[in-house]
């Protein structure tokens, strides 16, 4: 399946808004740069068949609550003026509103992201996951969980991604290894996070 850019896909059990030159590539390119210099970067480690692993990305948690994937549990650091920016493009974007962002940087084709869904219990029922995209263009797959129908998207620099709807309860997705050499890319995915 092929996505519609800017506006509203709807697919099996999910939706998806897709918008490939959300930012400039000037835009683009600047943000890139600032929060590659501004984040608080770090590789977390998560327990994978019994056995502490280095997740293959680099990645930061900022917002107003802690949040767990993996048994891994990020405490959130406090948001700049950059991701407050963003996190207002967001919002307007998704008419949603959002109170966390996991930053992932991707060093080079071998740093990946495996096939999951984003729904952790502290999630909630159908969350809403905006996804922007700074550096080099990834692929990123999604995959339902019944019928193994995937969509592919290549995210461009500066695009924004929404997930809404059902889709992280029927749909996977993943950004996975390339042989091909690739320069850095920098992904946020803002989401909402319940807080007791």
């Amino acid at each position: 399946m092929k996505l519609i850019e800017s506006q509203w896909n709807e697919l099996p059990g999910g939706r998806l808004l897709w918008l490939p030159n959300y930012f400039t590539s000037d835009q683009a390119s600047d943000y890139h740069h600032q929060l590659l210099e501004q984040l608080a970067w770090r590789q977390d480690r998560i327990m994978m068949f019994g056995k502490k692993v280095a997740i293959p990305r680099l990645q930061a948690w900022y917002g107003d609550a802690s949040y767990t994937y993996s048994k891994l549990k990020l405490e959130p650091l406090p948001w700049t003026s950059l991701l407050k920016t963003l996190r207002a493009h967001c919002e307007r974007a998704a008419d949603s509103r959002f109170n966390s962002v996991l930053a992932n940087l991707y060093r080079d084709g071998q740093d990946s992201n495996g096939w999951h869904s984003d729904d952790e219990e502290e999630l909630g029922i159908n969350p809403v996951i905006a996804s922007m995209s700074f550096g080099a263009e990834r692929r990123f797959l999604l995959r339902h969980k019944m019928s193994s129908e995937k969509v592919e998207v290549n995210l461009t620099s500066g695009s924004l991604l929404i997930m809404a709807g059902e889709t992280q309860h029927h749909w996977q997705h993943t950004i996975p290894k390339t042989k091909r050499f690739v320069e850095p890319r920098i992904n946020l995915t803002f989401r909402k996070v319940l807080v007791p």
